[in-house]
């Protein structure tokens, strides 16, 4: 995953409500009771971790049973650690005593308690890329050294593989216009790893590996729900039994379901995109750009799908007075450069949020050559009286531009194909009158017209006119 590029800008649940679930996750609340039950009787051992015999009393105060109920209290003492809810008072004698931290979880604002859970977070996904415990004891040299290759271990490696997934799932539920709800296959997940995009059919090293990694993000995925970062369904034990044996009960091999499917939690979406912004990716979320100017706001949701554009304006309209709003969109809509069409694409846009108070600020640019044909557009839609009759070269104008702005915004699209047909169709005589337009993309967007339009002749016509238009501006 590259930074780049931008990615599909996100909207994030309210901060208020994501503390509320990161103060609910299982992990970050033991660790809390367990900061809280710390006194001066508890004691640590030389790495921070709680002595071992006081794990017993630990794991029954977080009423945890079984085998692994040590464990599972280990791990919440060790992020209460990190996340400062507990400190070390000596580190000779193992004393500890509660950390600042632990009275935000209580007294803090929402993002006091966002910090501490993202702590906790680094500390868990830490983890999740370590392999099993059980075989770094048995990989331990004389020397007290972890002798890596013997586990066919790339610590590095490992970390990275884990960020890529995790920047990859991101990616997969995050769609252009918000986040997605849908669980992804771990069969999908890992594949998105390990197949190359120009491979046709997987090969069986290939198929092979992506197992492999399926299996380690089965492990990984069941670390990484405690902390509240993923809903994870896990791999069906019954696909990792012995071949000889008969499954318990008939299953269904065509469910996809049994090979694991995960999920970004709101509260995961918040966590990954503050990690993608630490790591220096451009992650945006909806309601960045409210207390923005409007120029920062139309250049940045050039960017965004539909649905996502329209709540970020929403949410910058909702802070201005509308007669002051549409000024300013319409001011920051005007330019020659290339971004400019779809500035203005995107300032019509905002503008059909906006109330009737706006109309004299439509009114004042009826004479502007670049924004008189939008504000005409708005005007007639609201029925307003006394809109003047756009000229012929007006109208033109506002076609070029409006498919310019089409061309930034989706590319190729069905969608543009459509209109150029529409705009070829209805006027005989377009590509005599269109290239003769002055509009800094008159041959880019004939061009386009010619590309897309499925018939020959019109076609020709289409890239004859770009011809004449590149001539006229002297390209």
């Amino acid at each position: 995953m590259s930074d780049s590029s931008p990615l599909p800008p996100v909207r994030l649940h309210p901060d208020a409500e994501l503390a509320r679930a990161a103060l609910s996750t299982p992990l970050l609340s033991r660790a809390a009771r367990l900061a809280r039950w710390a006194g001066p009787e508890t004691r640590v051992d030389a790495g921070g971790g709680l002595a071992e015999e006081q794990l017993p009393a630990a794991a029954e105060l977080l009423g945890l049973t079984g085998d692994d109920a040590a464990a599972y209290a280990s791990e919440a003492w060790r992020v209460a650690l990190d996340a400062g809810l507990v400190e070390i008072v000596d580190e000779e004698a193992g004393t500890v005593r509660a950390g600042e931290e632990l009275a935000l979880l209580t007294g803090g604002s929402p993002r006091d308690v966002l910090a501490v859970w993202l702590v906790a977070l680094e500390t868990v996904i830490a983890d999740a890329a370590v392999p099993d415990l059980d075989d770094l004891v048995d990989a331990l040299d004389e020397g007290g050294e972890v002798d890596f290759s013997s586990l066919d271990w790339d610590p590095e490696a490992e970390a990275e593989f884990l960020d890529g997934v995790l920047g990859n799932l991101y990616l997969l539920t995050v769609s252009e216009d918000g986040t997605g709800e849908g669980a992804v296959p771990l069969p999908a997940l890992a594949a998105s790893m390990l197949v190359p995009d120009d491979m046709g059919e997987p090969t069986n090293d290939v198929l092979e590996q992506v197992s492999d990694a399926m299996m380690r993000l089965d492990d990984q995925f069941r670390v990484l729900e405690p902390v509240g970062l993923v809903a994870y369904q896990p791999v069906d034990e019954a696909l990792m039994a012995d071949a000889d044996e008969e499954p318990a009960a008939p299953v269904d091999d065509t469910d996809v379901s049994r090979y694991g499917m995960v999920r970004l939690t709101p509260l995961g979406v918040y966590g990954l995109r503050a990690r993608l912004l630490e790591a220096g990716f451009e992650a945006p979320a909806v309601g960045d750009l409210a207390d923005k100017g409007a120029d920062v706001l139309l250049d940045g949701t050039a960017r965004f799908g539909r649905s996502a554009a329209r709540a970020e304006t929403e949410h910058w309209l909702d802070r201005r007075e509308p007669l002051v709003a549409a000024r300013e969109l319409l001011a920051a809509a005007r330019g020659t450069d290339p971004g400019a069409p779809l500035r203005r694409l995107r300032c019509q846009q905002a503008l059909t949020l906006v109330g009737a108070e706006a109309e004299p600020a439509l009114r004042e640019v009826l004479d502007d050559p670049e924004l008189g044909g939008l504000a005409r557009v708005w005007l007639s839609e609201r029925g307003a009286a006394g809109v003047p009759v756009p000229s012929q070269e007006l109208v033109f104008w506002l076609t070029i531009d409006t498919v310019a702005a089409q061309l930034q915004a989706e590319g190729n699209s069905e969608e543009l194909q459509a209109l150029v047909e529409g705009l070829a169709a209805q006027h005989s005589g377009f590509f005599a009158a269109a290239w003769r337009v002055e509009h800094p993309a008159t041959a880019e967007v004939l061009d386009a017209m010619g590309r897309l339009h499925p018939d020959k002749k019109v076609a020709k016509e289409a890239r004859k006119a770009a011809f004449k238009a590149r001539s006229q501006q002297g390209g």
